[in-house]
């Protein structure tokens, strides 16, 4: 069990995570390990630690201070086509109604197919855009030409480094100071 240094309440020490070129595995949702996978993966010689706690673990022959910051040492490649799901879809759309430009939270978006399945429409990248719940039940079965209900963006499947960049403006709720550095060097630089 951790002790020493700073608490983290609720957070249990989480290590980020980044690939061997030093960029986070995943933006949002952030890649982060739990501090037992950082530690395990310390001794399995899988990554290099770049950030530690001020808080330590302690075994009858060892004291090892928890990693904050960690690095693969084998680079994985990021899929080229991302996963079609709702998040991801919501993730594109940066979480805002195509229709009314609201942002909501998750629980409260749905996703509405363009051209509705009744009359045709499939469940694809180019047909499915995020709405709130209000929209989605005004354009119903409804044409987008029909009810003037024209989503902002044309639907269309994202890169994964899209979706990355997007999930960059939605930090998490937690960030430990140790890993603003590696989160947003990449970033550009504002004039």
């Amino acid at each position: 069990m951790p002790d020493g240094g700073a608490v983290f309440t609720g957070q249990g020490f989480p290590a980020l995570v980044l690939n061997a070129d030093f960029r986070p595995l995943s933006y949002f949702p952030l890649s982060v390990w739990s501090w037992q996978d950082a530690v395990k993966a310390v001794f399995l010689d899988r990554v290099s630690v770049l950030s530690e706690y001020d808080c330590a673990v302690h075994s009858p022959t060892l004291t090892m201070r928890l990693p904050s910051v960690i690095a693969l040492k084998e680079y994985i490649p990021s899929a080229r086509r991302p996963a079609f799901t709702r998040f991801n879809v919501f993730l594109r759309d940066h979480f805002e109604c195509q229709y009314c430009g609201g942002h909501y939270p998750t629980h409260e978006l749905t996703f509405d197919h363009v051209i509705p399945r009744s009359r045709g429409g499939r469940t694809t990248w180019d047909n499915v855009c995020t709405a709130c719940g209000p929209c989605n039940l005004r354009k119903g079965n409804h044409l987008p030409a029909e009810i003037r209900m024209i989503p902002r963006q044309t639907p269309r499947q994202p890169t994964s480094w899209e979706l990355q960049d997007n999930g960059r403006s939605f930090p998490p709720n937690y960030l430990h100071h140790s890993w603003r550095d590696y989160l947003y060097w990449d970033s550009e630089l504002e004039s």
